[in-house]
């Protein structure tokens, strides 16, 4: 086959859960299928050279890269309402092309998949950016519509999907994520985390969040329920809230300064892929109570680091962690303390569930992943 994706996840200066989906099916299927060949599209108006530089992990003999010189940006402002052919920037070579991020242009060639990673923008449309909620209400229908096939990333976000999207029922298919178990795992060397945790400040146990600061994410609850717990601790463990500033976060900072939190709560920025696993390993347990996910990935990640896991009964998480974490209501800030208070005083609970982790992390593997992906290319292809 002659497989073409879309590959602006890629090529920006920070890869979000979107891209990391993207770049570990991509890897995966273009190992298992070296008769294949695979291209990797984007548009460019300047500084290509920059963009083939972020993709070199992924091009191999059987992977190039195809981009077009204009504005990416443009173009997508402009297809949402014109009849812009992806086919005139592109060419013909695709047999199938796969979109990672909602959105298909206009006239593709060949046969074309779309990956729908959750409807957030539907039920909770306020944690959403006003420029992307607007791409989805104007683009998200036409661009289901067009394409032969819908991928999302868990049997929650297929059940969302239909409930919005009625009609597009029969096109969708369940492809779960996987995690890099070369990239998340458990750590041995003690100095390794050590030099981590000397970079982050950070002096003694800590609970850890990863991902990017905005509210969907359920953090003022969190720092809310850590206040509550810490309350009664001589000297409470850190809560490390590390990632990304994202979409109206600015409440998730006040609160941490209205309870005087600043000692205890501390927050990294972005943190960059060498210090995840380890920051990861030396955390006491990892906190995860989002409202909403269509797959959950960093809750998988730590539980492949054989961290303990501390998440939400909400959305696909339950999907992701089955019995293997401690699992609370994202609503109530005593249930989400009364976890925190488990995992810091129960150690056979925390050896229980550092043990489970990585053994349930092994069934959501990126070749599994690649495999369900490429028996929907040989679907549409056979329509």
């Amino acid at each position: 086959m002659r497989i073409a994706f879309d590959v602006l996840p890629l090529i920006g200066c920070r890869m979000t859960g979107i891209g990391y989906c993207e770049a570990g099916q991509i890897q995966a299927l273009s190992k298992l299928h070296p008769e294949d060949d695979f291209f990797l599209q984007f548009f460019s108006r300047k500084h290509e050279e920059i963009k083939i530089e972020r993709l070199k992990p992924y091009l191999k003999k059987n992977v190039t890269p195809h981009w077009a010189k204009a504005s990416g940006y443009l173009y997508r402002l402009l297809s949402n309402f014109l009849p812009l052919s992806y086919r005139h920037y592109f060419g013909d070579r695709a047999q199938v092309t796969h979109f990672f991020n909602y959105i298909v242009p206009p006239n593709v060639a060949g046969k074309t998949v779309v990956t729908v990673h959750d409807m957030v923008y539907k039920t909770f449309p306020e944690t959403v950016r006003g420029r992307t909620r607007y791409m989805l209400d104007t683009g998200l229908q036409k661009s289901m519509r067009r394409a032969d096939r819908i991928v999302t990333d868990s049997m929650f976000s297929k059940q969302e999907i239909i409930r919005y999207f009625p009609q597009f029922a029969d096109k969708i298919r369940v492809v779960y994520c996987g995690v890099d178990t070369e990239k998340f795992h458990p750590v041995e060397d003690a100095a390794k985390i050590d030099t981590v945790r000397q970079k982050y400040g950070i002096d003694r146990e800590y609970f850890l969040y990863l991902g990017t600061v905005e509210p969907r994410k359920n953090l003022e609850r969190l720092i809310k329920a850590f206040e509550r717990f810490q309350k009664v601790k001589d000297t409470p463990p850190y809560l490390i809230l590390a990632g990304g500033k994202g979409w109206l976060d600015s409440g998730i900072y006040a609160i941490v300064e209205e309870l005087q939190l600043q000692d205890v709560v501390k927050f990294t920025d972005y943190v960059p892929d060498e210090d995840l696993c380890s920051l990861m390993c030396g955390a006491l347990a990892f906190v995860f109570p989002s409202i909403y996910e269509g797959f959950g990935m960093p809750p998988l990640e730590a539980m492949a680091c054989g961290v303990p896991v501390l998440t939400s009964h909400a959305a696909s998480l339950p999907e992701v962690v089955g019995e293997d974490a401690v699992v609370v209501d994202p609503y109530s800030e005593q249930a989400i303390a009364n976890g925190l208070e488990k995992l810091y005083m129960d150690e056979a609970l925390r050896e229980k569930l550092s043990k489970a982790g990585p053994i349930r992390a092994k069934q959501f593997t990126w070749e599994r992943s690649a495999e369900q992906l490429y028996q929907v290319y040989q679907e549409v292809c056979r329509d």
